[in-house]
């Protein structure tokens, strides 16, 4: 069935619905998350002042938010193709032709480029690192690897961990303190387990798709042993957080030991899509939990300080 057959066969849907779902509106508000306990974070580091730099805060929000979606969009068109053979991703309106290519690509340019303008507003490097979170996710991950190689998972998270440095960036262009760059590895490192579990739970779709995702290629033992070499890193990684909070070390440091622990006594106890199901949940109480507490750490220290 083509695009035109899918838009008649399908009822219309309103128009911020399908700019949302082009967009991916909820791939955007999980981003915003890590966006934000890095922006908070830097302004606790550096003991910034809120009225000062509260117009750098709403550019990183506004900028993020833009350069995120541009991705998303730009990723729903390119992958158009391969999203009509899944069933997850089959109603994307970029599938059943409730928006053209040319409309989502004009919209991606002008998004890239307002949000990489309004993040330069905060500093020159939070606009460079908006670029760049953009380019990866749609040329060395969309484009080239994620149709090639079992690593497009890694490629990927190269972009994906983008928001928290993005964010830190805005209020302090200097990326090189230990805080954030934990900040960014740990972002990097969780998102193998997570898009694992995801790969398993939908293996017959990534399957039909011819989409080389490690599960798929190299099957389910291959895939818990290098989820836990993952998990190895990120309990290694939580050290990096004592450089600026004793607690927040160990916050990581017990969520990532409490995710390792699952994953070996699972992938000997479940079957393959239970411990992918509870890997799954674990991934998003793992991010929820660890940027919550550097969230509130931070806006507790600046108050405290201010």
């Amino acid at each position: 069935m083509n695009e035109k057959q899918l838009s008649t066969a399908l009822p219309r849907q309103p128009l911020s619905k399908i700019i949302g779902a082009t967009v991916k509106t909820g791939i955007i508000k999980s981003n915003l998350i890590p966006m934000f306990a890095g922006l908070t974070l830097s302004l606790y580091t550096y003991q910034k002042d809120l009225v000062e730099t509260f117009p750098n805060i709403v550019y990183a929000l506004i900028g993020t938010t833009l350069v995120i979606a541009a991705a998303g969009a730009l990723n729903n068109l390119y992958d158009r193709d391969i999203d009509a053979i899944m069933k997850r991703t089959r109603k994307r309106p970029t599938v059943t032709g409730e928006i053209s290519p040319k409309t989502v690509l004009l919209l991606s340019i002008l998004m890239t480029i307002f949000g990489v303008g309004i993040l330069t507003l905060a500093t020159p490097l939070a606009g460079l690192l908006g670029f760049l979170g953009v380019f990866f996710y749609v040329v060395p991950y969309t484009m080239w690897t994620k149709r090639r190689t079992i690593w497009n998972t890694e490629v990927g998270s190269i972009s994906g961990a983008m928001p928290p440095l993005i964010g830190w960036a805005a209020i302090q262009p200097d990326i090189t303190h230990p805080a954030i760059i934990g900040l960014f590895v740990v972002t990097v490192i969780w998102q193998m387990p997570h898009f694992y579990a995801i790969a398993i739970r939908s293996h017959e779709d990534y399957e039909a798709a011819n989409v080389p995702m490690l599960p798929v290629v190299k099957g389910v033992k291959r895939t818990y042993i290098q989820t836990n070499v993952y998990l190895f890193i990120m309990v290694a990684i939580s050290f990096l957080f004592g450089t600026l909070s004793l607690g927040l070390m160990l916050v990581a440091l017990i969520l990532s030991i409490g995710w390792l622990v699952l994953s070996i006594y699972g992938s000997k106890k479940m079957d393959a899509n239970k411990w992918a199901k509870s890997m799954f949940v674990y991934s998003l109480v793992h991010m929820t939990v660890l940027f919550s507490t550097v969230i509130i750490y931070s806006l507790m220290g600046i108050f405290f300080f201010q």
